[in-house]
């Protein structure tokens, strides 16, 4: 295997993140064995050791608004991986105006891609020339508008958060009528 460090990526995944009340996302992150736009693979396995070295410093995988550090907008509670990819579930947190943004966008359809930030431990060519990510190091987990395949997308699992993303306008509108 070749490694190189190729520093902070970003990688927009193929799957899709359910909505349940405005709030609370699930969904894949990354599928393996798909090529992406920019040719590369993720192999199955490949977060193993990065979610295992999180566990063991008790961190935690960041969710970003469009891979920006300076924005979180809520927290990852579960992130595994599975025989299909990297499996996520988390809750935007409404106490934060750029979440509660985020939350009226799912809704609106208007945003429904997730991505992934990362740096790559080892890959290796395919004959193809496709770029075989065996092992990543994962930073991130991002809500994005352009995810790198169509198939990436957020969708709805009820319609509560049709209601959560009213309940924050009627809120704004009314703290700005004080």
């Amino acid at each position: 295997m070749h490694s190189k460090d190729y520093g902070l990526e970003l990688k927009y995944a193929a799957g899709a993140a359910l909505v349940s009340d405005g709030t609370q996302l699930e969904g894949y992150a990354s599928l393996f064995g798909l090529a992406d736009q920019g040719g590369d693979i993720v192999v199955k396995g490949a977060y193993a050791a990065s979610l295992k070295r999180l566990q063991a410093r008790g961190d935690k995988v960041r969710m970003l608004w469009q891979h920006d550090p300076a924005r979180p907008i809520g927290v990852w509670d579960e992130i595994r991986e599975d025989d299909k990819g990297l499996w996520v579930k988390g809750r935007l947190l409404p106490e934060v105006a750029q979440a509660r943004e985020a939350a009226a966008l799912i809704v609106a359809g208007a945003i429904d891609g997730l991505s992934i930030g990362y740096r790559t431990i080892s890959a290796e060519r395919d004959g193809k020339g496709r770029r075989l990510l065996s092992e990543v190091e994962l930073w991130e987990v991002s809500l994005v508008t352009f995810p790198m395949l169509a198939e990436a997308k957020v969708g709805r699992k009820s319609d509560g958060a049709l209601e959560l993303a009213a309940a924050f306008r009627a809120a704004t509108k009314a703290l700005r009528a004080e």
